[in-house]
C-alpha cells in the first residue's frame, strides 16, 4: 500500500494554476481538451480531499470556469494580496 502524503495547502488558500489545465472530461459543456484555466490564473481552494488511486491530495480550486479538481503539483500558493496573472486585480495593475 502505498503511503499517504499530507496536503501541502490548506482550504480558503489563494492559489494559482502552475501550467494550463485542460478539460479531461469533468466539463461536459466544455469542449473535450479545452482549455479551462491558464497558467498563472488565480482561484481558491475550496475542499481539500484524497485521490484514492495515488493515495495523494486532490484540491477542489475555483477558478473564473468553475471549480477544478487539482494536484498540489498543478498549483502554488500566491503570497497574501498577490495578483495572479488571468486576476482581476492583475487586469488593473
Amino acid at each position: 500500500m502505498i503511503d499517504l502524503r499530507e496536503p501541502r495547502y490548506q482550504w480558503g488558500q489563494r492559489v494559482a494554476a502552475r501550467e494550463a489545465l485542460y478539460n479531461d472530461g469533468g466539463f461536459p459543456d466544455r469542449a473535450p481538451d479545452g482549455l479551462l484555466v491558464a497558467a498563472g490564473e488565480a482561484g481558491e481552494i475550496v475542499q481539500v480531499g484524497l485521490h484514492e488511486q495515488s493515495r495523494t491530495p486532490l484540491y477542489l480550486v475555483e477558478f473564473a470556469v468553475g471549480v477544478v479538481g487539482c494536484f498540489e503539483e498543478e498549483i502554488e500558493l500566491l503570497p497574501p494580496g498577490a495578483a495572479a496573472s488571468g486576476s482581476p486585480a492583475a487586469a488593473s495593475a
